[in-house]
């Protein structure tokens, strides 16, 4: 049986019942056959593509203290040494990693720690993969301390589409590699700021899997 995910729960049931009274809907008023059949048809597929997207499924994340993983389906779209200007203050190395509508949206916890930050910044809506997407749209900065890493801080955001971004991290709270760190609802994309001499596993363009890929180590 499918999984999904308990931010979905609610928008799931008022899809199922929109498109169940759509269905019922045309079947009593659409005389022909052929557009009676076309309009249940694309509310069955608006119910598939709900689905979809609130899918959660069962990831196994082997913990390791000396790896950092995917937080995120996606793809790399960003790898290079940057500014990072709220927390560190200073030089990271960033990877970002761009989710489209039909990648899941559950972002997991890429390393084990305690949570040293968690802030939430209202902002823009521009296109995920803009530029200034990392300081000017909606998003949350969570720096988790790790170990072997040192502080990583990684960063959720909204793109054009998604107009709600979940994030569970709380100051202080020790946290898990793997495990449920949020939800961002339709579109967007998470940074990672990692340090200068972390070696990466992964190249621009390359597609990665939340919870089980390994994209950096040390």
């Amino acid at each position: 049986m499918p999984s999904f995910h308990r931010e979905g729960y609610k928008i799931i049931v008022l899809t199922f019942v929109f498109v169940l009274a759509g269905i019922l809907f045309a079947e009593r008023f659409i005389e022909l056959f052929w557009l009676l059949k076309s309009v249940q048809v694309l509310l069955l597929l608006f119910l598939i593509i709900v689905l979809q997207f609130f899918r959660n499924p069962k990831r196994v994340t082997e913990i390791n203290d000396h790896q950092i993983i995917a937080p995120v389906d996606g793809k790399v779209v960003v790898i290079e040494e940057v500014e990072e200007p709220e927390y560190f203050k200073g030089k990271r190395l960033q990877v970002s990693i761009f989710m489209s509508p039909i990648n899941v949206h559950v972002t997991r916890y890429a390393l084990s720690g305690v949570v040293k930050y968690s802030k939430y910044h209202p902002g823009k809506y521009l296109v995920a993969w803009h530029p200034k997407a990392s300081t000017e749209n909606e998003r949350t900065t969570i720096v988790v301390e790790n170990s072997v890493f040192g502080e990583v801080l990684y960063r959720q955001i909204a793109g054009a589409l998604a107009k709600r971004i979940v994030n569970y991290a709380k100051e202080g709270e020790q946290v898990i590699q793997g495990t449920d760190a949020g939800f961002i609802k339709f579109g967007s994309r998470v940074d990672v700021f990692l340090p200068l001499n972390t070696k990466l596993n992964i190249s621009i363009g390359d597609k990665v899997k939340g919870g089980v890929q390994v994209i950096a180590e040390k």
